[in-house]
């Protein structure tokens, strides 16, 4: 069965020893809070690190309107927008949903709002469903021990999560001789 926000919803609301839904519209207090949490933590946890599975590159082309000063161009950052990841550019700026810079293009790697659970990782899905027990707890029951202790579960996961994820990426290699990497020190 390939995940989805009701799994992930439900793996949370098993840990908590709860029934299950069976929709996040569902008549139920549980399906409402459920539904009331759900996409501000995928979004916050999309944004805590570069997943693979939520990473895109795009090439962006300046806007018309100009800043008013500082760069000399800015470019729209794409709807589903969560986190820098990469940029062309070496000095920019984020304001609100636009990119800053004084470069005729920029080529943009960023970490996206992806609401396609059916395509994240497992150990992804696995803190998706930590993050939501710890966020029903408080919920819930009303109590901050509880929630504190999945809190505190959940990062101990994340750390190995992260670590796994971001060994699928190759070393990035220094070159020392490189100019630009000299004529900092120097």
């Amino acid at each position: 069965m390939s995940a989805s926000n009701v799994t992930i919803c439900n793996a949370a609301l098993a840990m908590l020893g709860e029934q299950t839904i069976a929709s996040l519209d569902e008549p139920t207090n549980r399906a409402r809070l459920c539904k009331d949490l759900y996409s501000q933590a995928r979004q916050m946890l999309l944004r805590s690190h570069p997943w693979n599975c939520a990473t895109k590159r795009v090439l962006l082309a300046p806007l018309v309107d100009k800043p008013a000063f500082g760069y000399g161009n800015q470019f729209q950052l794409p709807d589903d927008f969560l986190r820098v990841q990469s940029v062309s550019a070496q000095d920019y700026v984020i304001e609100g949903k636009k990119l800053l810079a004084s470069e005729p293009e920029i080529q943009l790697i960023y970490t996206y709002d992806n609401d396609n659970e059916a395509s994240w990782d497992a150990m992804l899905i696995e803190g998706m469903s930590l993050l939501m027990a710890a966020k029903l707890t408080k919920a819930m029951t009303g109590s901050t021990t509880d929630a504190d202790v999945r809190e505190a579960m959940l990062s101990q996961f994340l750390k190995r999560a992260r670590a796994v994820d971001g060994q699928e990426q190759p070393i990035q290699q220094i070159d020392p001789y490189n100019q630009g990497f000299m004529g900092v020190r120097y």
